[in-house]
């Protein structure tokens, strides 16, 4: 099992990924799965009611609002970044964790570059499939890379104006 790095309290942390990613024309494993939203719609509810742990990978061209429903059921919800550029995964976090108030793993994946890793910690994002080989520590690093903010987010940050004037 590959290795995951979770930011919980503001401490990133190595842990063991106990969740398959799992293709759509591929057979479903035994234990944890994410699948994507498409095979999720065909296959979720008889794995939930097994008991199974489920995750979602989200395209950026999906909607958070597609899951609505199910997200008090679901273990982790994967907003993909297919390219480092493509920022629509950040918007899908925030909708997750603020709007849906989503408590499960809110997991980045795809070209995860530690770069920016303050700015997904900042939308909400829990843990992170680095696209290098980027240790927890380095994590840890880029995520206080910055110590004021200019506007507001998921995260509890003041931003530097509500600093200023207090």
């Amino acid at each position: 099992m590959p290795t995951l790095i979770e930011l919980k309290d503001g401490v990133c942390k190595g842990v063991e990924d106990s969740f398959t990613h799992v293709a759509d024309d591929a057979e479903i494993p035994d234990g944890d799965v994410i699948l994507s939203l498409t095979r999720f719609q065909t296959d979720g509810d008889r794995l939930l009611s097994a008991g199974r742990r489920v995750g979602v990978r989200l395209e950026p061209h999906e909607e958070v609002e597609a899951l609505a429903y199910d997200l008090p059921r679901l273990s982790v919800v994967a907003p993909a970044f297919p390219k480092y550029r493509d920022g629509r995964a950040y918007s899908n976090a925030r909708v997750l964790s603020e709007r849906f108030k989503f408590k499960g793993q809110i997991r980045a994946v795809g070209d995860v570059l530690r770069e920016q890793a303050g700015f997904m910690a900042r939308c909400g994002f829990n843990a992170f499939e680095p696209a290098d080989d980027a240790s927890a520590n380095e994590w840890q690093a880029a995520t206080h890379r910055f110590r004021h903010v200019y506007q507001r987010s998921s995260d509890a940050h003041a931003p530097a104006f509500v600093e200023r004037a207090s």
